[in-house]
């Protein structure tokens, strides 16, 4: 790879972000996983890069979004990287018309196929390959609608069917959990965009719900603070305080037999107000939905009613800032 000190001028990964074009987080995961670059560290410990890691980065970031894996390219010479990049270009200009919506779900159930054999074989190297090579190729979205989600179902009924252990569930999950700052949007997010804190409820552990949730929202350009699993409502409320968001976004996935969801669900709702909406989705969301119904809660069906219920929020959220503006003026 390119020795990235061969110029002297350095810039914090801010700056780098912003002239790549590439998140920060998904700058520090290729620097981590692939060795992409090698930046330097100040005195102080921040890490600097420079000009020939940008250029190195704006490559990479083109020749991923072309189908490429990172993991295949990210030692590529800047000179290799450009070629590369080059010939996708041409190559674009005389490809035909994008896949269609009906051949994006063909094209995600052979994957589930083959990804449910991986999980079977216990193969992780070569589900998290076919993972990559999905994303590429199906776009965010239809990854997650069309083969994460009937994925995770069939392993979790085969799990409580007895044909799968729990550590096969395990070892999906990490993985999807190990490819999030892939899935994640990474373009850059308006500054007056609509904020957003996503978490689970206490006594939820599992968070991939509120993972898939936090990226959908990421990707209608929501500003997006995702709090992990297993939170008691004051600590959510206080997220909202300190972030001025919106909305809140709960994922529930199983039925706890219990009185805690309930609790909680009312408690955060008492503790919002009328200062954020509070969203409910998930596998056991339904389970819960008398007292969803009574604390006027937004309950999520599906993807699309997700997305619905985003675009209405912002479009309550711009009028308020237009309003605002309009009154100052």
């Amino acid at each position: 790879m390119d020795n990235p000190n061969d110029d002297s001028a350095q810039y914090l990964i801010s700056t780098v972000s912003k002239r790549s074009g590439v998140k920060s987080d998904l700058v520090r995961a290729w620097e981590r996983r692939y060795q992409a670059v090698t930046p330097i560290r100040t005195a102080g410990g921040h890490r600097v890069y420079t000009a020939q890691d940008i250029a190195r980065l704006m490559l990479l970031n083109e020749a991923t979004r072309h189908g490429h894996s990172i993991s295949q390219i990210a030692r590529l010479s800047l000179e290799e990287l450009r070629r590369l990049v080059k010939s996708e270009q041409t190559a674009t200009v005389l490809t035909s018309a994008p896949i269609s919506a009906t051949g994006r779900r063909c094209l995600a159930e052979e994957y589930i196929e083959k990804c449910y054999s991986s999980v079977v074989a216990f193969d992780a190297n070569t589900l998290e390959a076919h993972f990559e090579h999905a994303i590429v190729e199906l776009g965010t979205d239809a990854f997650i609608e069309h083969l994460l989600t009937p994925l995770l179902t069939r392993i979790g009924e085969r799990w409580r069917s007895g044909e799968l252990r729990p550590v096969h569930e395990h070892m999906a999950s990490s993985i999807i959990r190990s490819l999030a700052y892939i899935l994640r949007n990474n373009n850059p997010v308006a500054a007056n965009a609509p904020r957003m804190v996503v978490s689970t409820p206490i006594g939820q552990l599992h968070e991939l719900g509120a993972l898939l949730a936090a990226i959908i929202a990421e990707l209608k350009g929501w500003q997006v603070t995702y709090l992990g699993a297993n939170l008691p409502a004051e600590e959510i409320a206080a997220a909202v305080c300190f972030t001025n968001a919106v909305a809140v976004t709960l994922s529930i996935s199983f039925n706890n037999d219990d009185l805690v969801i309930p609790r909680e669900i009312r408690r955060l709702k008492k503790l919002l107000g009328a200062r954020a909406a509070l969203i409910v989705g998930g596998r056991a969301a339904a389970d819960y939905k008398a007292v969803l119904d009574e604390a006027g809660v937004l309950d999520v069906q599906n993807y699309d009613h997700f997305r619905a219920i985003l675009d209405g929020l912002a479009a309550g959220h711009s009028a308020q800032i237009s309003d605002g503006l309009a009154s100052v003026e």
